[in-house]
């Protein structure tokens, strides 16, 4: 395999030069347009002093300039480390320093955590973009106008470029780069740390196209309608499941992607029924508010066809719900930072909801016992490993988190996913349980150790255990748990939420805080996580059964 990320998308922008590739707040941008834009985005980004091997910060949300950038930074051998736009300085600051990041891409609108974050780290470059760069004026004009676009204010300097100025002055024939795809970085994702810090997770271009031939070849052969189908994007492209899902689904096979800005349900159910989606990826908390929306009425979404979830499990009440009132399933999607894609239902038959598809070519897929890592036979449960040959089996600069999660087993290295499965009859994975670390609050995986950490930092904290509570509506609830110092006066649950507040992205926020005496903890010291879960799953089941009775 000797292909690149972007290797699809140029095939198909040579093919179908034409066809609109993306659609975003009504601007439609063909592929040859599209093209042009990477192409000159790459060569102005290489002007200024971005170079094969940097990391590149793509600090902004689901816009056109996110996918021309990431793109760009790829075409010149550089590597693209996407984040979420709502992190705060001190999340991104400790990123910058663990990825070596010299060059940052943001929105005017977080320009402010950035500058913050300059202060004590080496930046060499600070690139500027707005909501609606590559909107048409007149749209522009009429949004500031009526304040309907977010602003933030941009202090000038030597560091801080204008990306509109860097495309518009870029050349239309970017300069040629060798890549190696087995060995070259195409991306850096954090996620979740067991040590309270976010894990880097690297990953090549022979590693995303291995997954993404998989989805095309295996999975929506004959399904898709090459250079015709409409794929809507509502999940966040920083993550690897949306990323993924928006190359294997549209760019590669030249299809119009409809990318929204943001997850909001009046705007996604216009743009399902103004360009005629067929297909479309969200996650149950996004499913969930669809069906609860007291407009969906006046929606006409009778075009859609296959409709995918992934990122959490699927509420039966949600898939039941779905199917009844559109008359077609949700399929699933499942995977994982550090394997890329793994499963998807197959579409030639009705899916199951306890099910989250079978594995994909590229990814082999064993359920072990989780304490001897013995095999066990198809049926019973246990814990899920993956490897592929393609996949760099490593976090950066953690030696320990990598200890942790992958083991050699007969001379392969496996990741550990930390979810319970079973392998059913049919080859497919059957989800059971997650482990108790990791939180899921809508679209986002939240590090209970992270959070812990945060607490901690604070000066009477001297113990604080995170868990998810169960809420259908968004997935779980963070809830902490913590100990104070016997002297600490005055400190109560909102002092500790504002310390929250400041370090971490908004979702990563606890919802409640909980103040204890100790915390329950095993002969050998290890927090007993678990222990609180099943606690406050008690709590909940008894005040349901107190208000039914």
């Amino acid at each position: 395999m000797r292909e690149y990320t972007f290797t699809g998308f140029e095939e198909a922008a040579k093919k179908y030069p034409s066809r609109i590739a993306l659609i975003y707040l009504g601007e439609k941008f063909t592929y040859s347009h599209l093209k042009r834009l990477i192409d000159k985005c790459a060569s102005g980004l290489f002007k200024i002093g971005v170079k094969p091997d940097d990391r590149v910060m793509l600090y902004i949300p689901n816009t056109p300039q996110w996918v021309i950038a990431n793109y760009a930074i790829n075409k010149i051998g550089a590597c693209v480390v996407p984040v979420s736009p709502i992190y705060t300085s001190y999340e991104i600051e400790y990123m910058i320093r663990d990825a070596g990041i010299e060059t940052v891409i943001c929105l005017d609108t977080n320009f402010v955590y950035v500058k913050e974050a300059m202060e004590r780290v080496s930046l060499k470059r600070v690139i500027v973009t707005t909501f609606v760069d590559f909107v048409h004026p007149l749209k522009r004009i009429v949004g500031y106008l009526f304040n309907k676009i977010p602003t933030g204010k941009v202090e000038k300097s030597a560091k801080v470029y204008s990306l509109k100025r860097i495309i518009m002055e870029g050349e239309d024939d970017p300069p040629k780069v060798a890549i190696n795809p087995d060995r070259d970085l195409a991306y850096i994702m954090y996620t979740g740390g067991t040590t309270g810090f976010p894990k880097g997770v690297p990953g090549n271009h022979s590693g995303e196209v291995s997954y993404i031939k998989d989805i095309m070849d295996d999975v929506l052969k004959g399904y898709i309608e090459e250079g015709r189908d409409v794929i809507l994007m509502a999940n966040p492209l920083f993550h690897i499941m949306a990323k993924g899902f928006s190359i294997a689904f549209g760019f590669n096979y030249g299809n119009t992607v409809v990318l929204m800005p943001l997850p909001e349900i009046d705007p996604i159910l216009k743009a399902i029924e103004r360009y005629k989606v067929r297909w479309m990826l969200g996650v149950p908390a996004l499913y969930r508010m669809i069906l609860e929306n007291d407009r969906i009425d006046q929606y006409d979404l009778s075009s859609l066809r296959y409709c995918f979830c992934g990122g959490d499990v699927l509420p039966l009440e949600v898939f039941r719900k779905w199917k009844e009132r559109y008359g077609i399933p949700i399929y699933q999607v499942y995977g994982s930072t550090e394997a890329g894609h793994v499963s998807y239902s197959p579409l030639n038959r009705e899916p199951r909801p306890t099910t989250v598809g079978r594995p994909l070519k590229s990814r082999r897929c064993i359920v072990v016992d989780p304490e001897t890592l013995e095999r066990l036979p198809p049926g019973e449960v246990g814990e899920l490993l993956v490897t592929s040959p393609y996949t760099i089996k490593e976090y950066l600069n953690k030696p320990e988190e990598t200890k942790n999660s992958y083991v050699n087993l007969d001379g392969e290295i496996y990741y550990r996913m930390g979810d319970y499965v079973k392998m059913n009859e049919d080859g497919e994975l059957e989800f059971v349980e997650r482990t108790a670390d990791i939180i899921k609050y809508k679209a986002y995986r939240v590090s209970a150790s992270e959070v812990e950490a945060v607490l901690q930092d604070h000066p009477v904290v001297i113990g604080a255990c995170v868990v998810g509570v169960p809420d259908p509506s968004v997935g779980e609830r963070i809830k902490a748990i913590v100990v104070l110092k016997e002297d600490a006066k005055g400190i109560g649950s909102a002092e500790l939420i504002k310390w929250c507040r400041e370090r971490l992205a908004p979702y990563k926020v606890p919802s409640y805080i909980e103040f204890r005496d100790m915390l329950p903890k095993s002969k050998v010291g290890k927090l007993l996580r678990r222990e609180i879960r099943e606690e406050e799953k008690r709590k909940l089941e008894k005040e349901r059964k107190n208000r039914i009775g």
